[in-house]
């Protein structure tokens, strides 16, 4: 099994790396894990509470979980993947069962901040956009997605997503095998992604 870890910060485009890997590989061989479905459970508060979490921090990831369902996939046994609300700002309490492939790609802001995590991919991306760009995606999704107002965005983006950004996610570059500037169509790194994979296939 080949495991690639696609990180970046929030709106840097990962998901589109992450699509553009898909799209040339054979269906069915490759599986993906996102992050988010990590967000540790907050059952316990309640939502006032949970709406007041860093979510942009690493310790909101529930990382023993993630790294846990990753070994048992490389050891051929299949997972029940948590399912994350955004408008809740909790699990679901909803499972998806997934199983092992020959390549899994795991995707998320904060993936490559946990040592024991990123010792387990054989790739490591990173997704790199500018700030302001992200700044534009984040707002777009998080209004039309997420149920978020466009005071709430711009509050949380100066208060959290910034400053853990520069804090946690912009240091993880010196972890990546490959940094893939998404300012466009990127075919010449997606080539070199999907040679890595042929090759180990």
């Amino acid at each position: 099994m080949l495991i690639i870890g696609i990180a970046g910060g929030t709106g840097c485009g990962k998901t589109t790396v992450v699509n553009q890997i898909l799209n040339e590989l054979p269906e069915g061989e490759v599986g993906v894990i996102s992050q988010d479905s990590y967000y540790k459970d907050t059952t316990h508060l309640d939502y006032k509470e949970r709406v007041k979490i860093n979510f942009d921090h690493p310790r909101s990831i529930d990382f023993d979980l993630l790294t846990a369902h990753l070994k048992d996939l490389k050891n051929n046994k299949p997972i029940n993947q948590p399912v994350y609300s955004f408008i809740e700002h909790n699990r679901t309490g909803d499972t998806i069962k997934t199983t092992p492939r020959k390549v899994i790609i795991v995707e998320g802001i904060l993936i490559l901040t946990n040592p024991e995590l990123r010792d387990l991919f054989d790739i490591k991306i990173f997704v790199h956009a500018d700030s302001d760009e992200r700044l534009i995606r984040r707002l777009k999704r998080d209004t039309s997605e997420r149920g978020r107002d466009l005071d709430e965005v711009l509050l949380r983006y100066q208060s959290t997503l910034k400053p853990m950004h520069q804090q946690f996610i912009e240091p993880m570059k010196e972890y990546a095998d490959l940094i893939i500037p998404n300012n466009k169509y990127n075919t010449v790194a997606i080539n070199i992604v999907k040679t890595i994979i042929n090759e180990r296939l």
